[in-house]
């Protein structure tokens, strides 16, 4: 089924320019001084009139030609490094899809029911995906580390409490013709009706929230301006507005079902629902 598959990118590149991000930080115009050479004096005009790049992840504090290079050069980074982010959670999800499934769920009928914990899979965070993707500067890795284990415990918290609400997964399950069910497969439902106590973890604050909360110490003292914030903020917000759709349009499928059928006793009683069936806990309940 698919993944991820809104412009996670481009809804990052209009995000992070609205939250008004400023470059040189902390700027102040420079006061005239009568009998002194003035700022506007110390540059060409071309220097004094600057074209800022359209959507670019900084202003700048003034029209200057430097001011607005430093923009371009540092926003170009920090775009780079929000476009690998997403790049990187959606292949991850990809990742988890494969290796993830249903497990101890119980079936009465047509019905599968699922205790808090029966959607299981791996923490994103171990994904090849996070494991391969290398940054050489410290702060850099600090970041890396931060979107990874925020993202990777927000995901495990919704997880962790997915449930199977009763669906009507098995029809034939309702009245079948021998004392044992075999393994068949699910009728698929979108994995939103699998609700779960986390969902709340999986939304653009909360999302957020993990992230600056993995951040290390240092690296956050060091940011006076919260650009960090900004940085996580804009990851959280493509993820957070991403992830129901992904759940109307994820599939859970080919979940095999089993069970006795207690009733059964022909010829008097030809047929009888499952009861106190099972599933097969094999990967790929989710995947293509």
């Amino acid at each position: 089924m698919p993944g991820f598959t809104l412009p996670l990118e481009t809804l990052a590149d209009v995000y992070f320019p609205a939250l008004m991000k400023k470059l040189p930080v902390d700027w102040k115009q420079p006061q005239a001084e009568p009998e002194k050479s003035q700022y506007p004096d110390s540059f060409e005009p071309s220097e004094l009139a600057g074209v800022p790049e359209p959507l670019c992840y900084f202003w700048s504090a003034t029209v200057n030609k430097y001011h607005v290079e430093t923009c371009k050069d540092i926003g170009g980074k920090v775009k780079d490094f929000v476009h690998k982010a997403l790049s990187t959670i959606k292949q991850a999800v990809d990742m988890w899809r494969l290796q993830a499934k249903i497990k101890d769920l119980k079936i009465m009928a047509v019905s599968g029911i699922g205790a808090p914990g029966c959607l299981d899979g791996p923490e994103l965070k171990d994904m090849v995906p996070f494991k391969t993707w290398i940054e050489t500067e410290s702060n850099a890795k600090a970041y890396v580390k931060a979107v990874a284990e925020g993202v990777s415990k927000c995901w495990k918290e919704w997880q962790g409490k997915v449930t199977c609400p009763g669906l009507p997964m098995w029809p034939a399950f309702a009245a079948f013709p021998l004392a044992m069910a075999p393994p068949m497969p699910n009728v698929p439902f979108p994995l939103m009706l699998w609700p779960s106590a986390m969902m709340a973890k999986m939304t653009q604050p909360q999302l957020k929230s993990a992230m600056v909360d993995a951040l290390d110490g240092g690296v956050k003292d060091e940011d006076s301006d919260k650009q960090h914030v900004a940085i996580f903020d804009t990851i959280a917000f493509a993820v957070g507005l991403q992830f129901p759709l992904w759940l109307l349009s994820q599939q859970v499928m080919m979940v095999m079902g089993k069970g006795p059928v207690p009733t059964y006793a022909p010829p008097y009683v030809p047929v009888g629902p499952v009861v106190g069936g099972d599933n097969l806990p094999i990967p790929g309940h989710l995947a293509t």
